[in-house]
């Protein structure tokens, strides 16, 4: 790997497609050959599909099924080398997105040539029509102006540069999780390991807006996850806290009935179900994440 502050780092991208966007797709891979500064290396992974024709240089995965977003990129992550070994940062990029900016893959490299430290970037993401951030784009509590940058507790799952010392150093994406709060399992193993996330609201990616609840699995999913999360990630105290306040905000949302017997199927789920491995983080790295403005209990 590059030698922060005396080579160039290198770049890959991992791009995870159901192969049902092909011009979506396309001007994605323009949009990364396009970035200044060396060439980008790129995978993309065909999660349980057939993948459309792919400009020359643009490496493929053709996976026989389905393994949902994270296992989907943790195949792409593999592709570059045991933990993306064979580079230094990874965008991991929405196949129906665009970079706007041909600089952004040079900003990417800077940030991360200039603090050790830094681990994670998150994009802002942007509808490329009217240019509004959704308020649920912005990885922080206080998300009035995306336009500010500020160190945050997770990041965009589909919009970001995630430096490969990082997989190497805490893990992979929890592949079982399929859908849903896989990034910020991530992010509270990376913060734990003392690495810093940063969203930049410099560093655009244009993408269609859209509700998340598109997603069939959507209430299911998150209610399963968010208990796994907090089962795997937080000290035995936080866990009926973080979960109680969760079920609290879910109920003032007042979702339909549909929506709500699936959340709370979800949520029994997470209980009676393994989540994988446990590994509590410290109580100075709850503080780190309180003084950063989001206590892990909401």
């Amino acid at each position: 790997m590059s030698a922060v502050g005396t080579a160039q780092l290198k770049l890959g991208a991992v791009i995870l497609t159901m192969g049902d966007r092909p011009k979506e797709l396309r001007a994605l891979l323009e949009s990364v050959a396009r970035q200044e500064g060396e060439p980008i290396e790129v995978v993309v992974v065909g999660n349980g599909s057939d993948l459309p024709d792919l400009p020359a240089g643009v490496r493929s995965i053709e996976l026989p099924e389905n393994l949902g977003i994270p296992g989907g990129r943790n195949v792409g992550i593999e592709a570059f080398g045991a933990g993306g070994s064979d580079v230094d940062v990874l965008l991991f990029l929405d196949d129906d997105g665009v970079l706007p900016d041909t600089a952004t893959a040079e900003a990417v490299r800077a940030a991360f040539e200039e603090d050790p430290r830094l681990g994670i970037i998150s994009f802002r993401i942007a509808d490329p029509v009217s240019g509004t951030t959704q308020r649920r784009h912005v990885p922080r509590l206080r998300a009035s102006d995306p336009l500010r940058s500020s160190d945050v507790t997770t990041f965009l799952g589909g919009a970001n540069a995630v430096r490969t010392q990082v997989f190497q150093q805490v893990g992979a994406l929890p592949g079982s999780f399929f859908y849903a709060h896989e990034e910020t399992d991530l992010a509270w193993r990376a913060l734990d390991a003392g690495w810093r996330i940063q969203y930049r609201g410099d560093l655009v990616l244009h993408h269609p807006a859209t509700p998340p609840s598109r997603h069939p699995l959507y209430h299911r999913m998150t209610a399963r996850n968010r208990v796994w999360l907090a089962r795997r990630n937080l000290p035995l105290p936080l866990i009926p806290v973080y979960l109680g306040v969760w079920l609290l905000l879910t109920l003032a949302r007042r979702p339909s009935w549909s929506s709500l017997k699936a959340w709370l199927r979800g949520f029994a789920e997470g209980w009676r179900t393994p989540c994988g491995p446990r590994r509590p983080m410290r109580w100075r790295t709850v503080w780190r994440l309180t003084r950063l403005g989001r206590p892990p209990i909401v």
